[in-house]
């Protein structure tokens, strides 16, 4: 059975999440080094801008998934997003990614959010069986894209 956390900044779990966000959503990051983005998801952990809940089982991170401020450029007027969710492959089909979802989902709630938004590529099924509803069909990245919200 998974733990689930919210990571703190300047851990190991920090720079591993950031690298592995990094490696899956590249054409995000396309004009930012590693480096730079693993300094601006660590800070993003205490300054609100990327506060991440991670699932942890036997001390192995499993995944994670963010509260961001903001997370689609050109749209700042949306927000907050369910952002960053990313879980290793031999975790998958296991309830890991909904239930980060779902503590995502909890802790806007706690924080009077009435409405999350995410984009996504390839995962608006998956996202729409769990009370998302699509928003927007644009493309961003040379990629298309679908802009998704949930009522809290």
């Amino acid at each position: 059975m998974a733990d689930f956390l919210w990571l703190q900044p300047h851990t190991p779990h920090c720079t591993t999440m950031a690298t592995w966000l990094y490696e899956q959503f590249h054409y995000e990051y396309a004009e930012q080094s590693l480096a730079d983005w693993q300094a601006e998801f660590s800070a993003g952990q205490s300054n609100g801008a990327w506060p991440s809940l991670v699932a942890l089982e036997d001390g192995q991170l499993l995944g994670g998934a963010a509260l961001a401020k903001e997370d689609l450029p050109g749209r700042e007027a949306l927000g907050p997003w369910l952002a960053c969710v990313f879980v290793t492959p031999l975790a998958r089909g296991k309830g890991v990614a909904e239930a980060l979802i779902e503590g995502v989902c909890a802790r806007a709630r706690e924080q009077g959010v009435g409405r999350l938004y995410l984009h996504t590529q390839d995962r608006a099924e998956y996202y729409a069986k769990r009370g998302w509803r699509a928003v927007e069909h644009f493309e961003r990245w040379g990629k298309p894209q679908v802009l998704m919200a949930r009522d809290l």
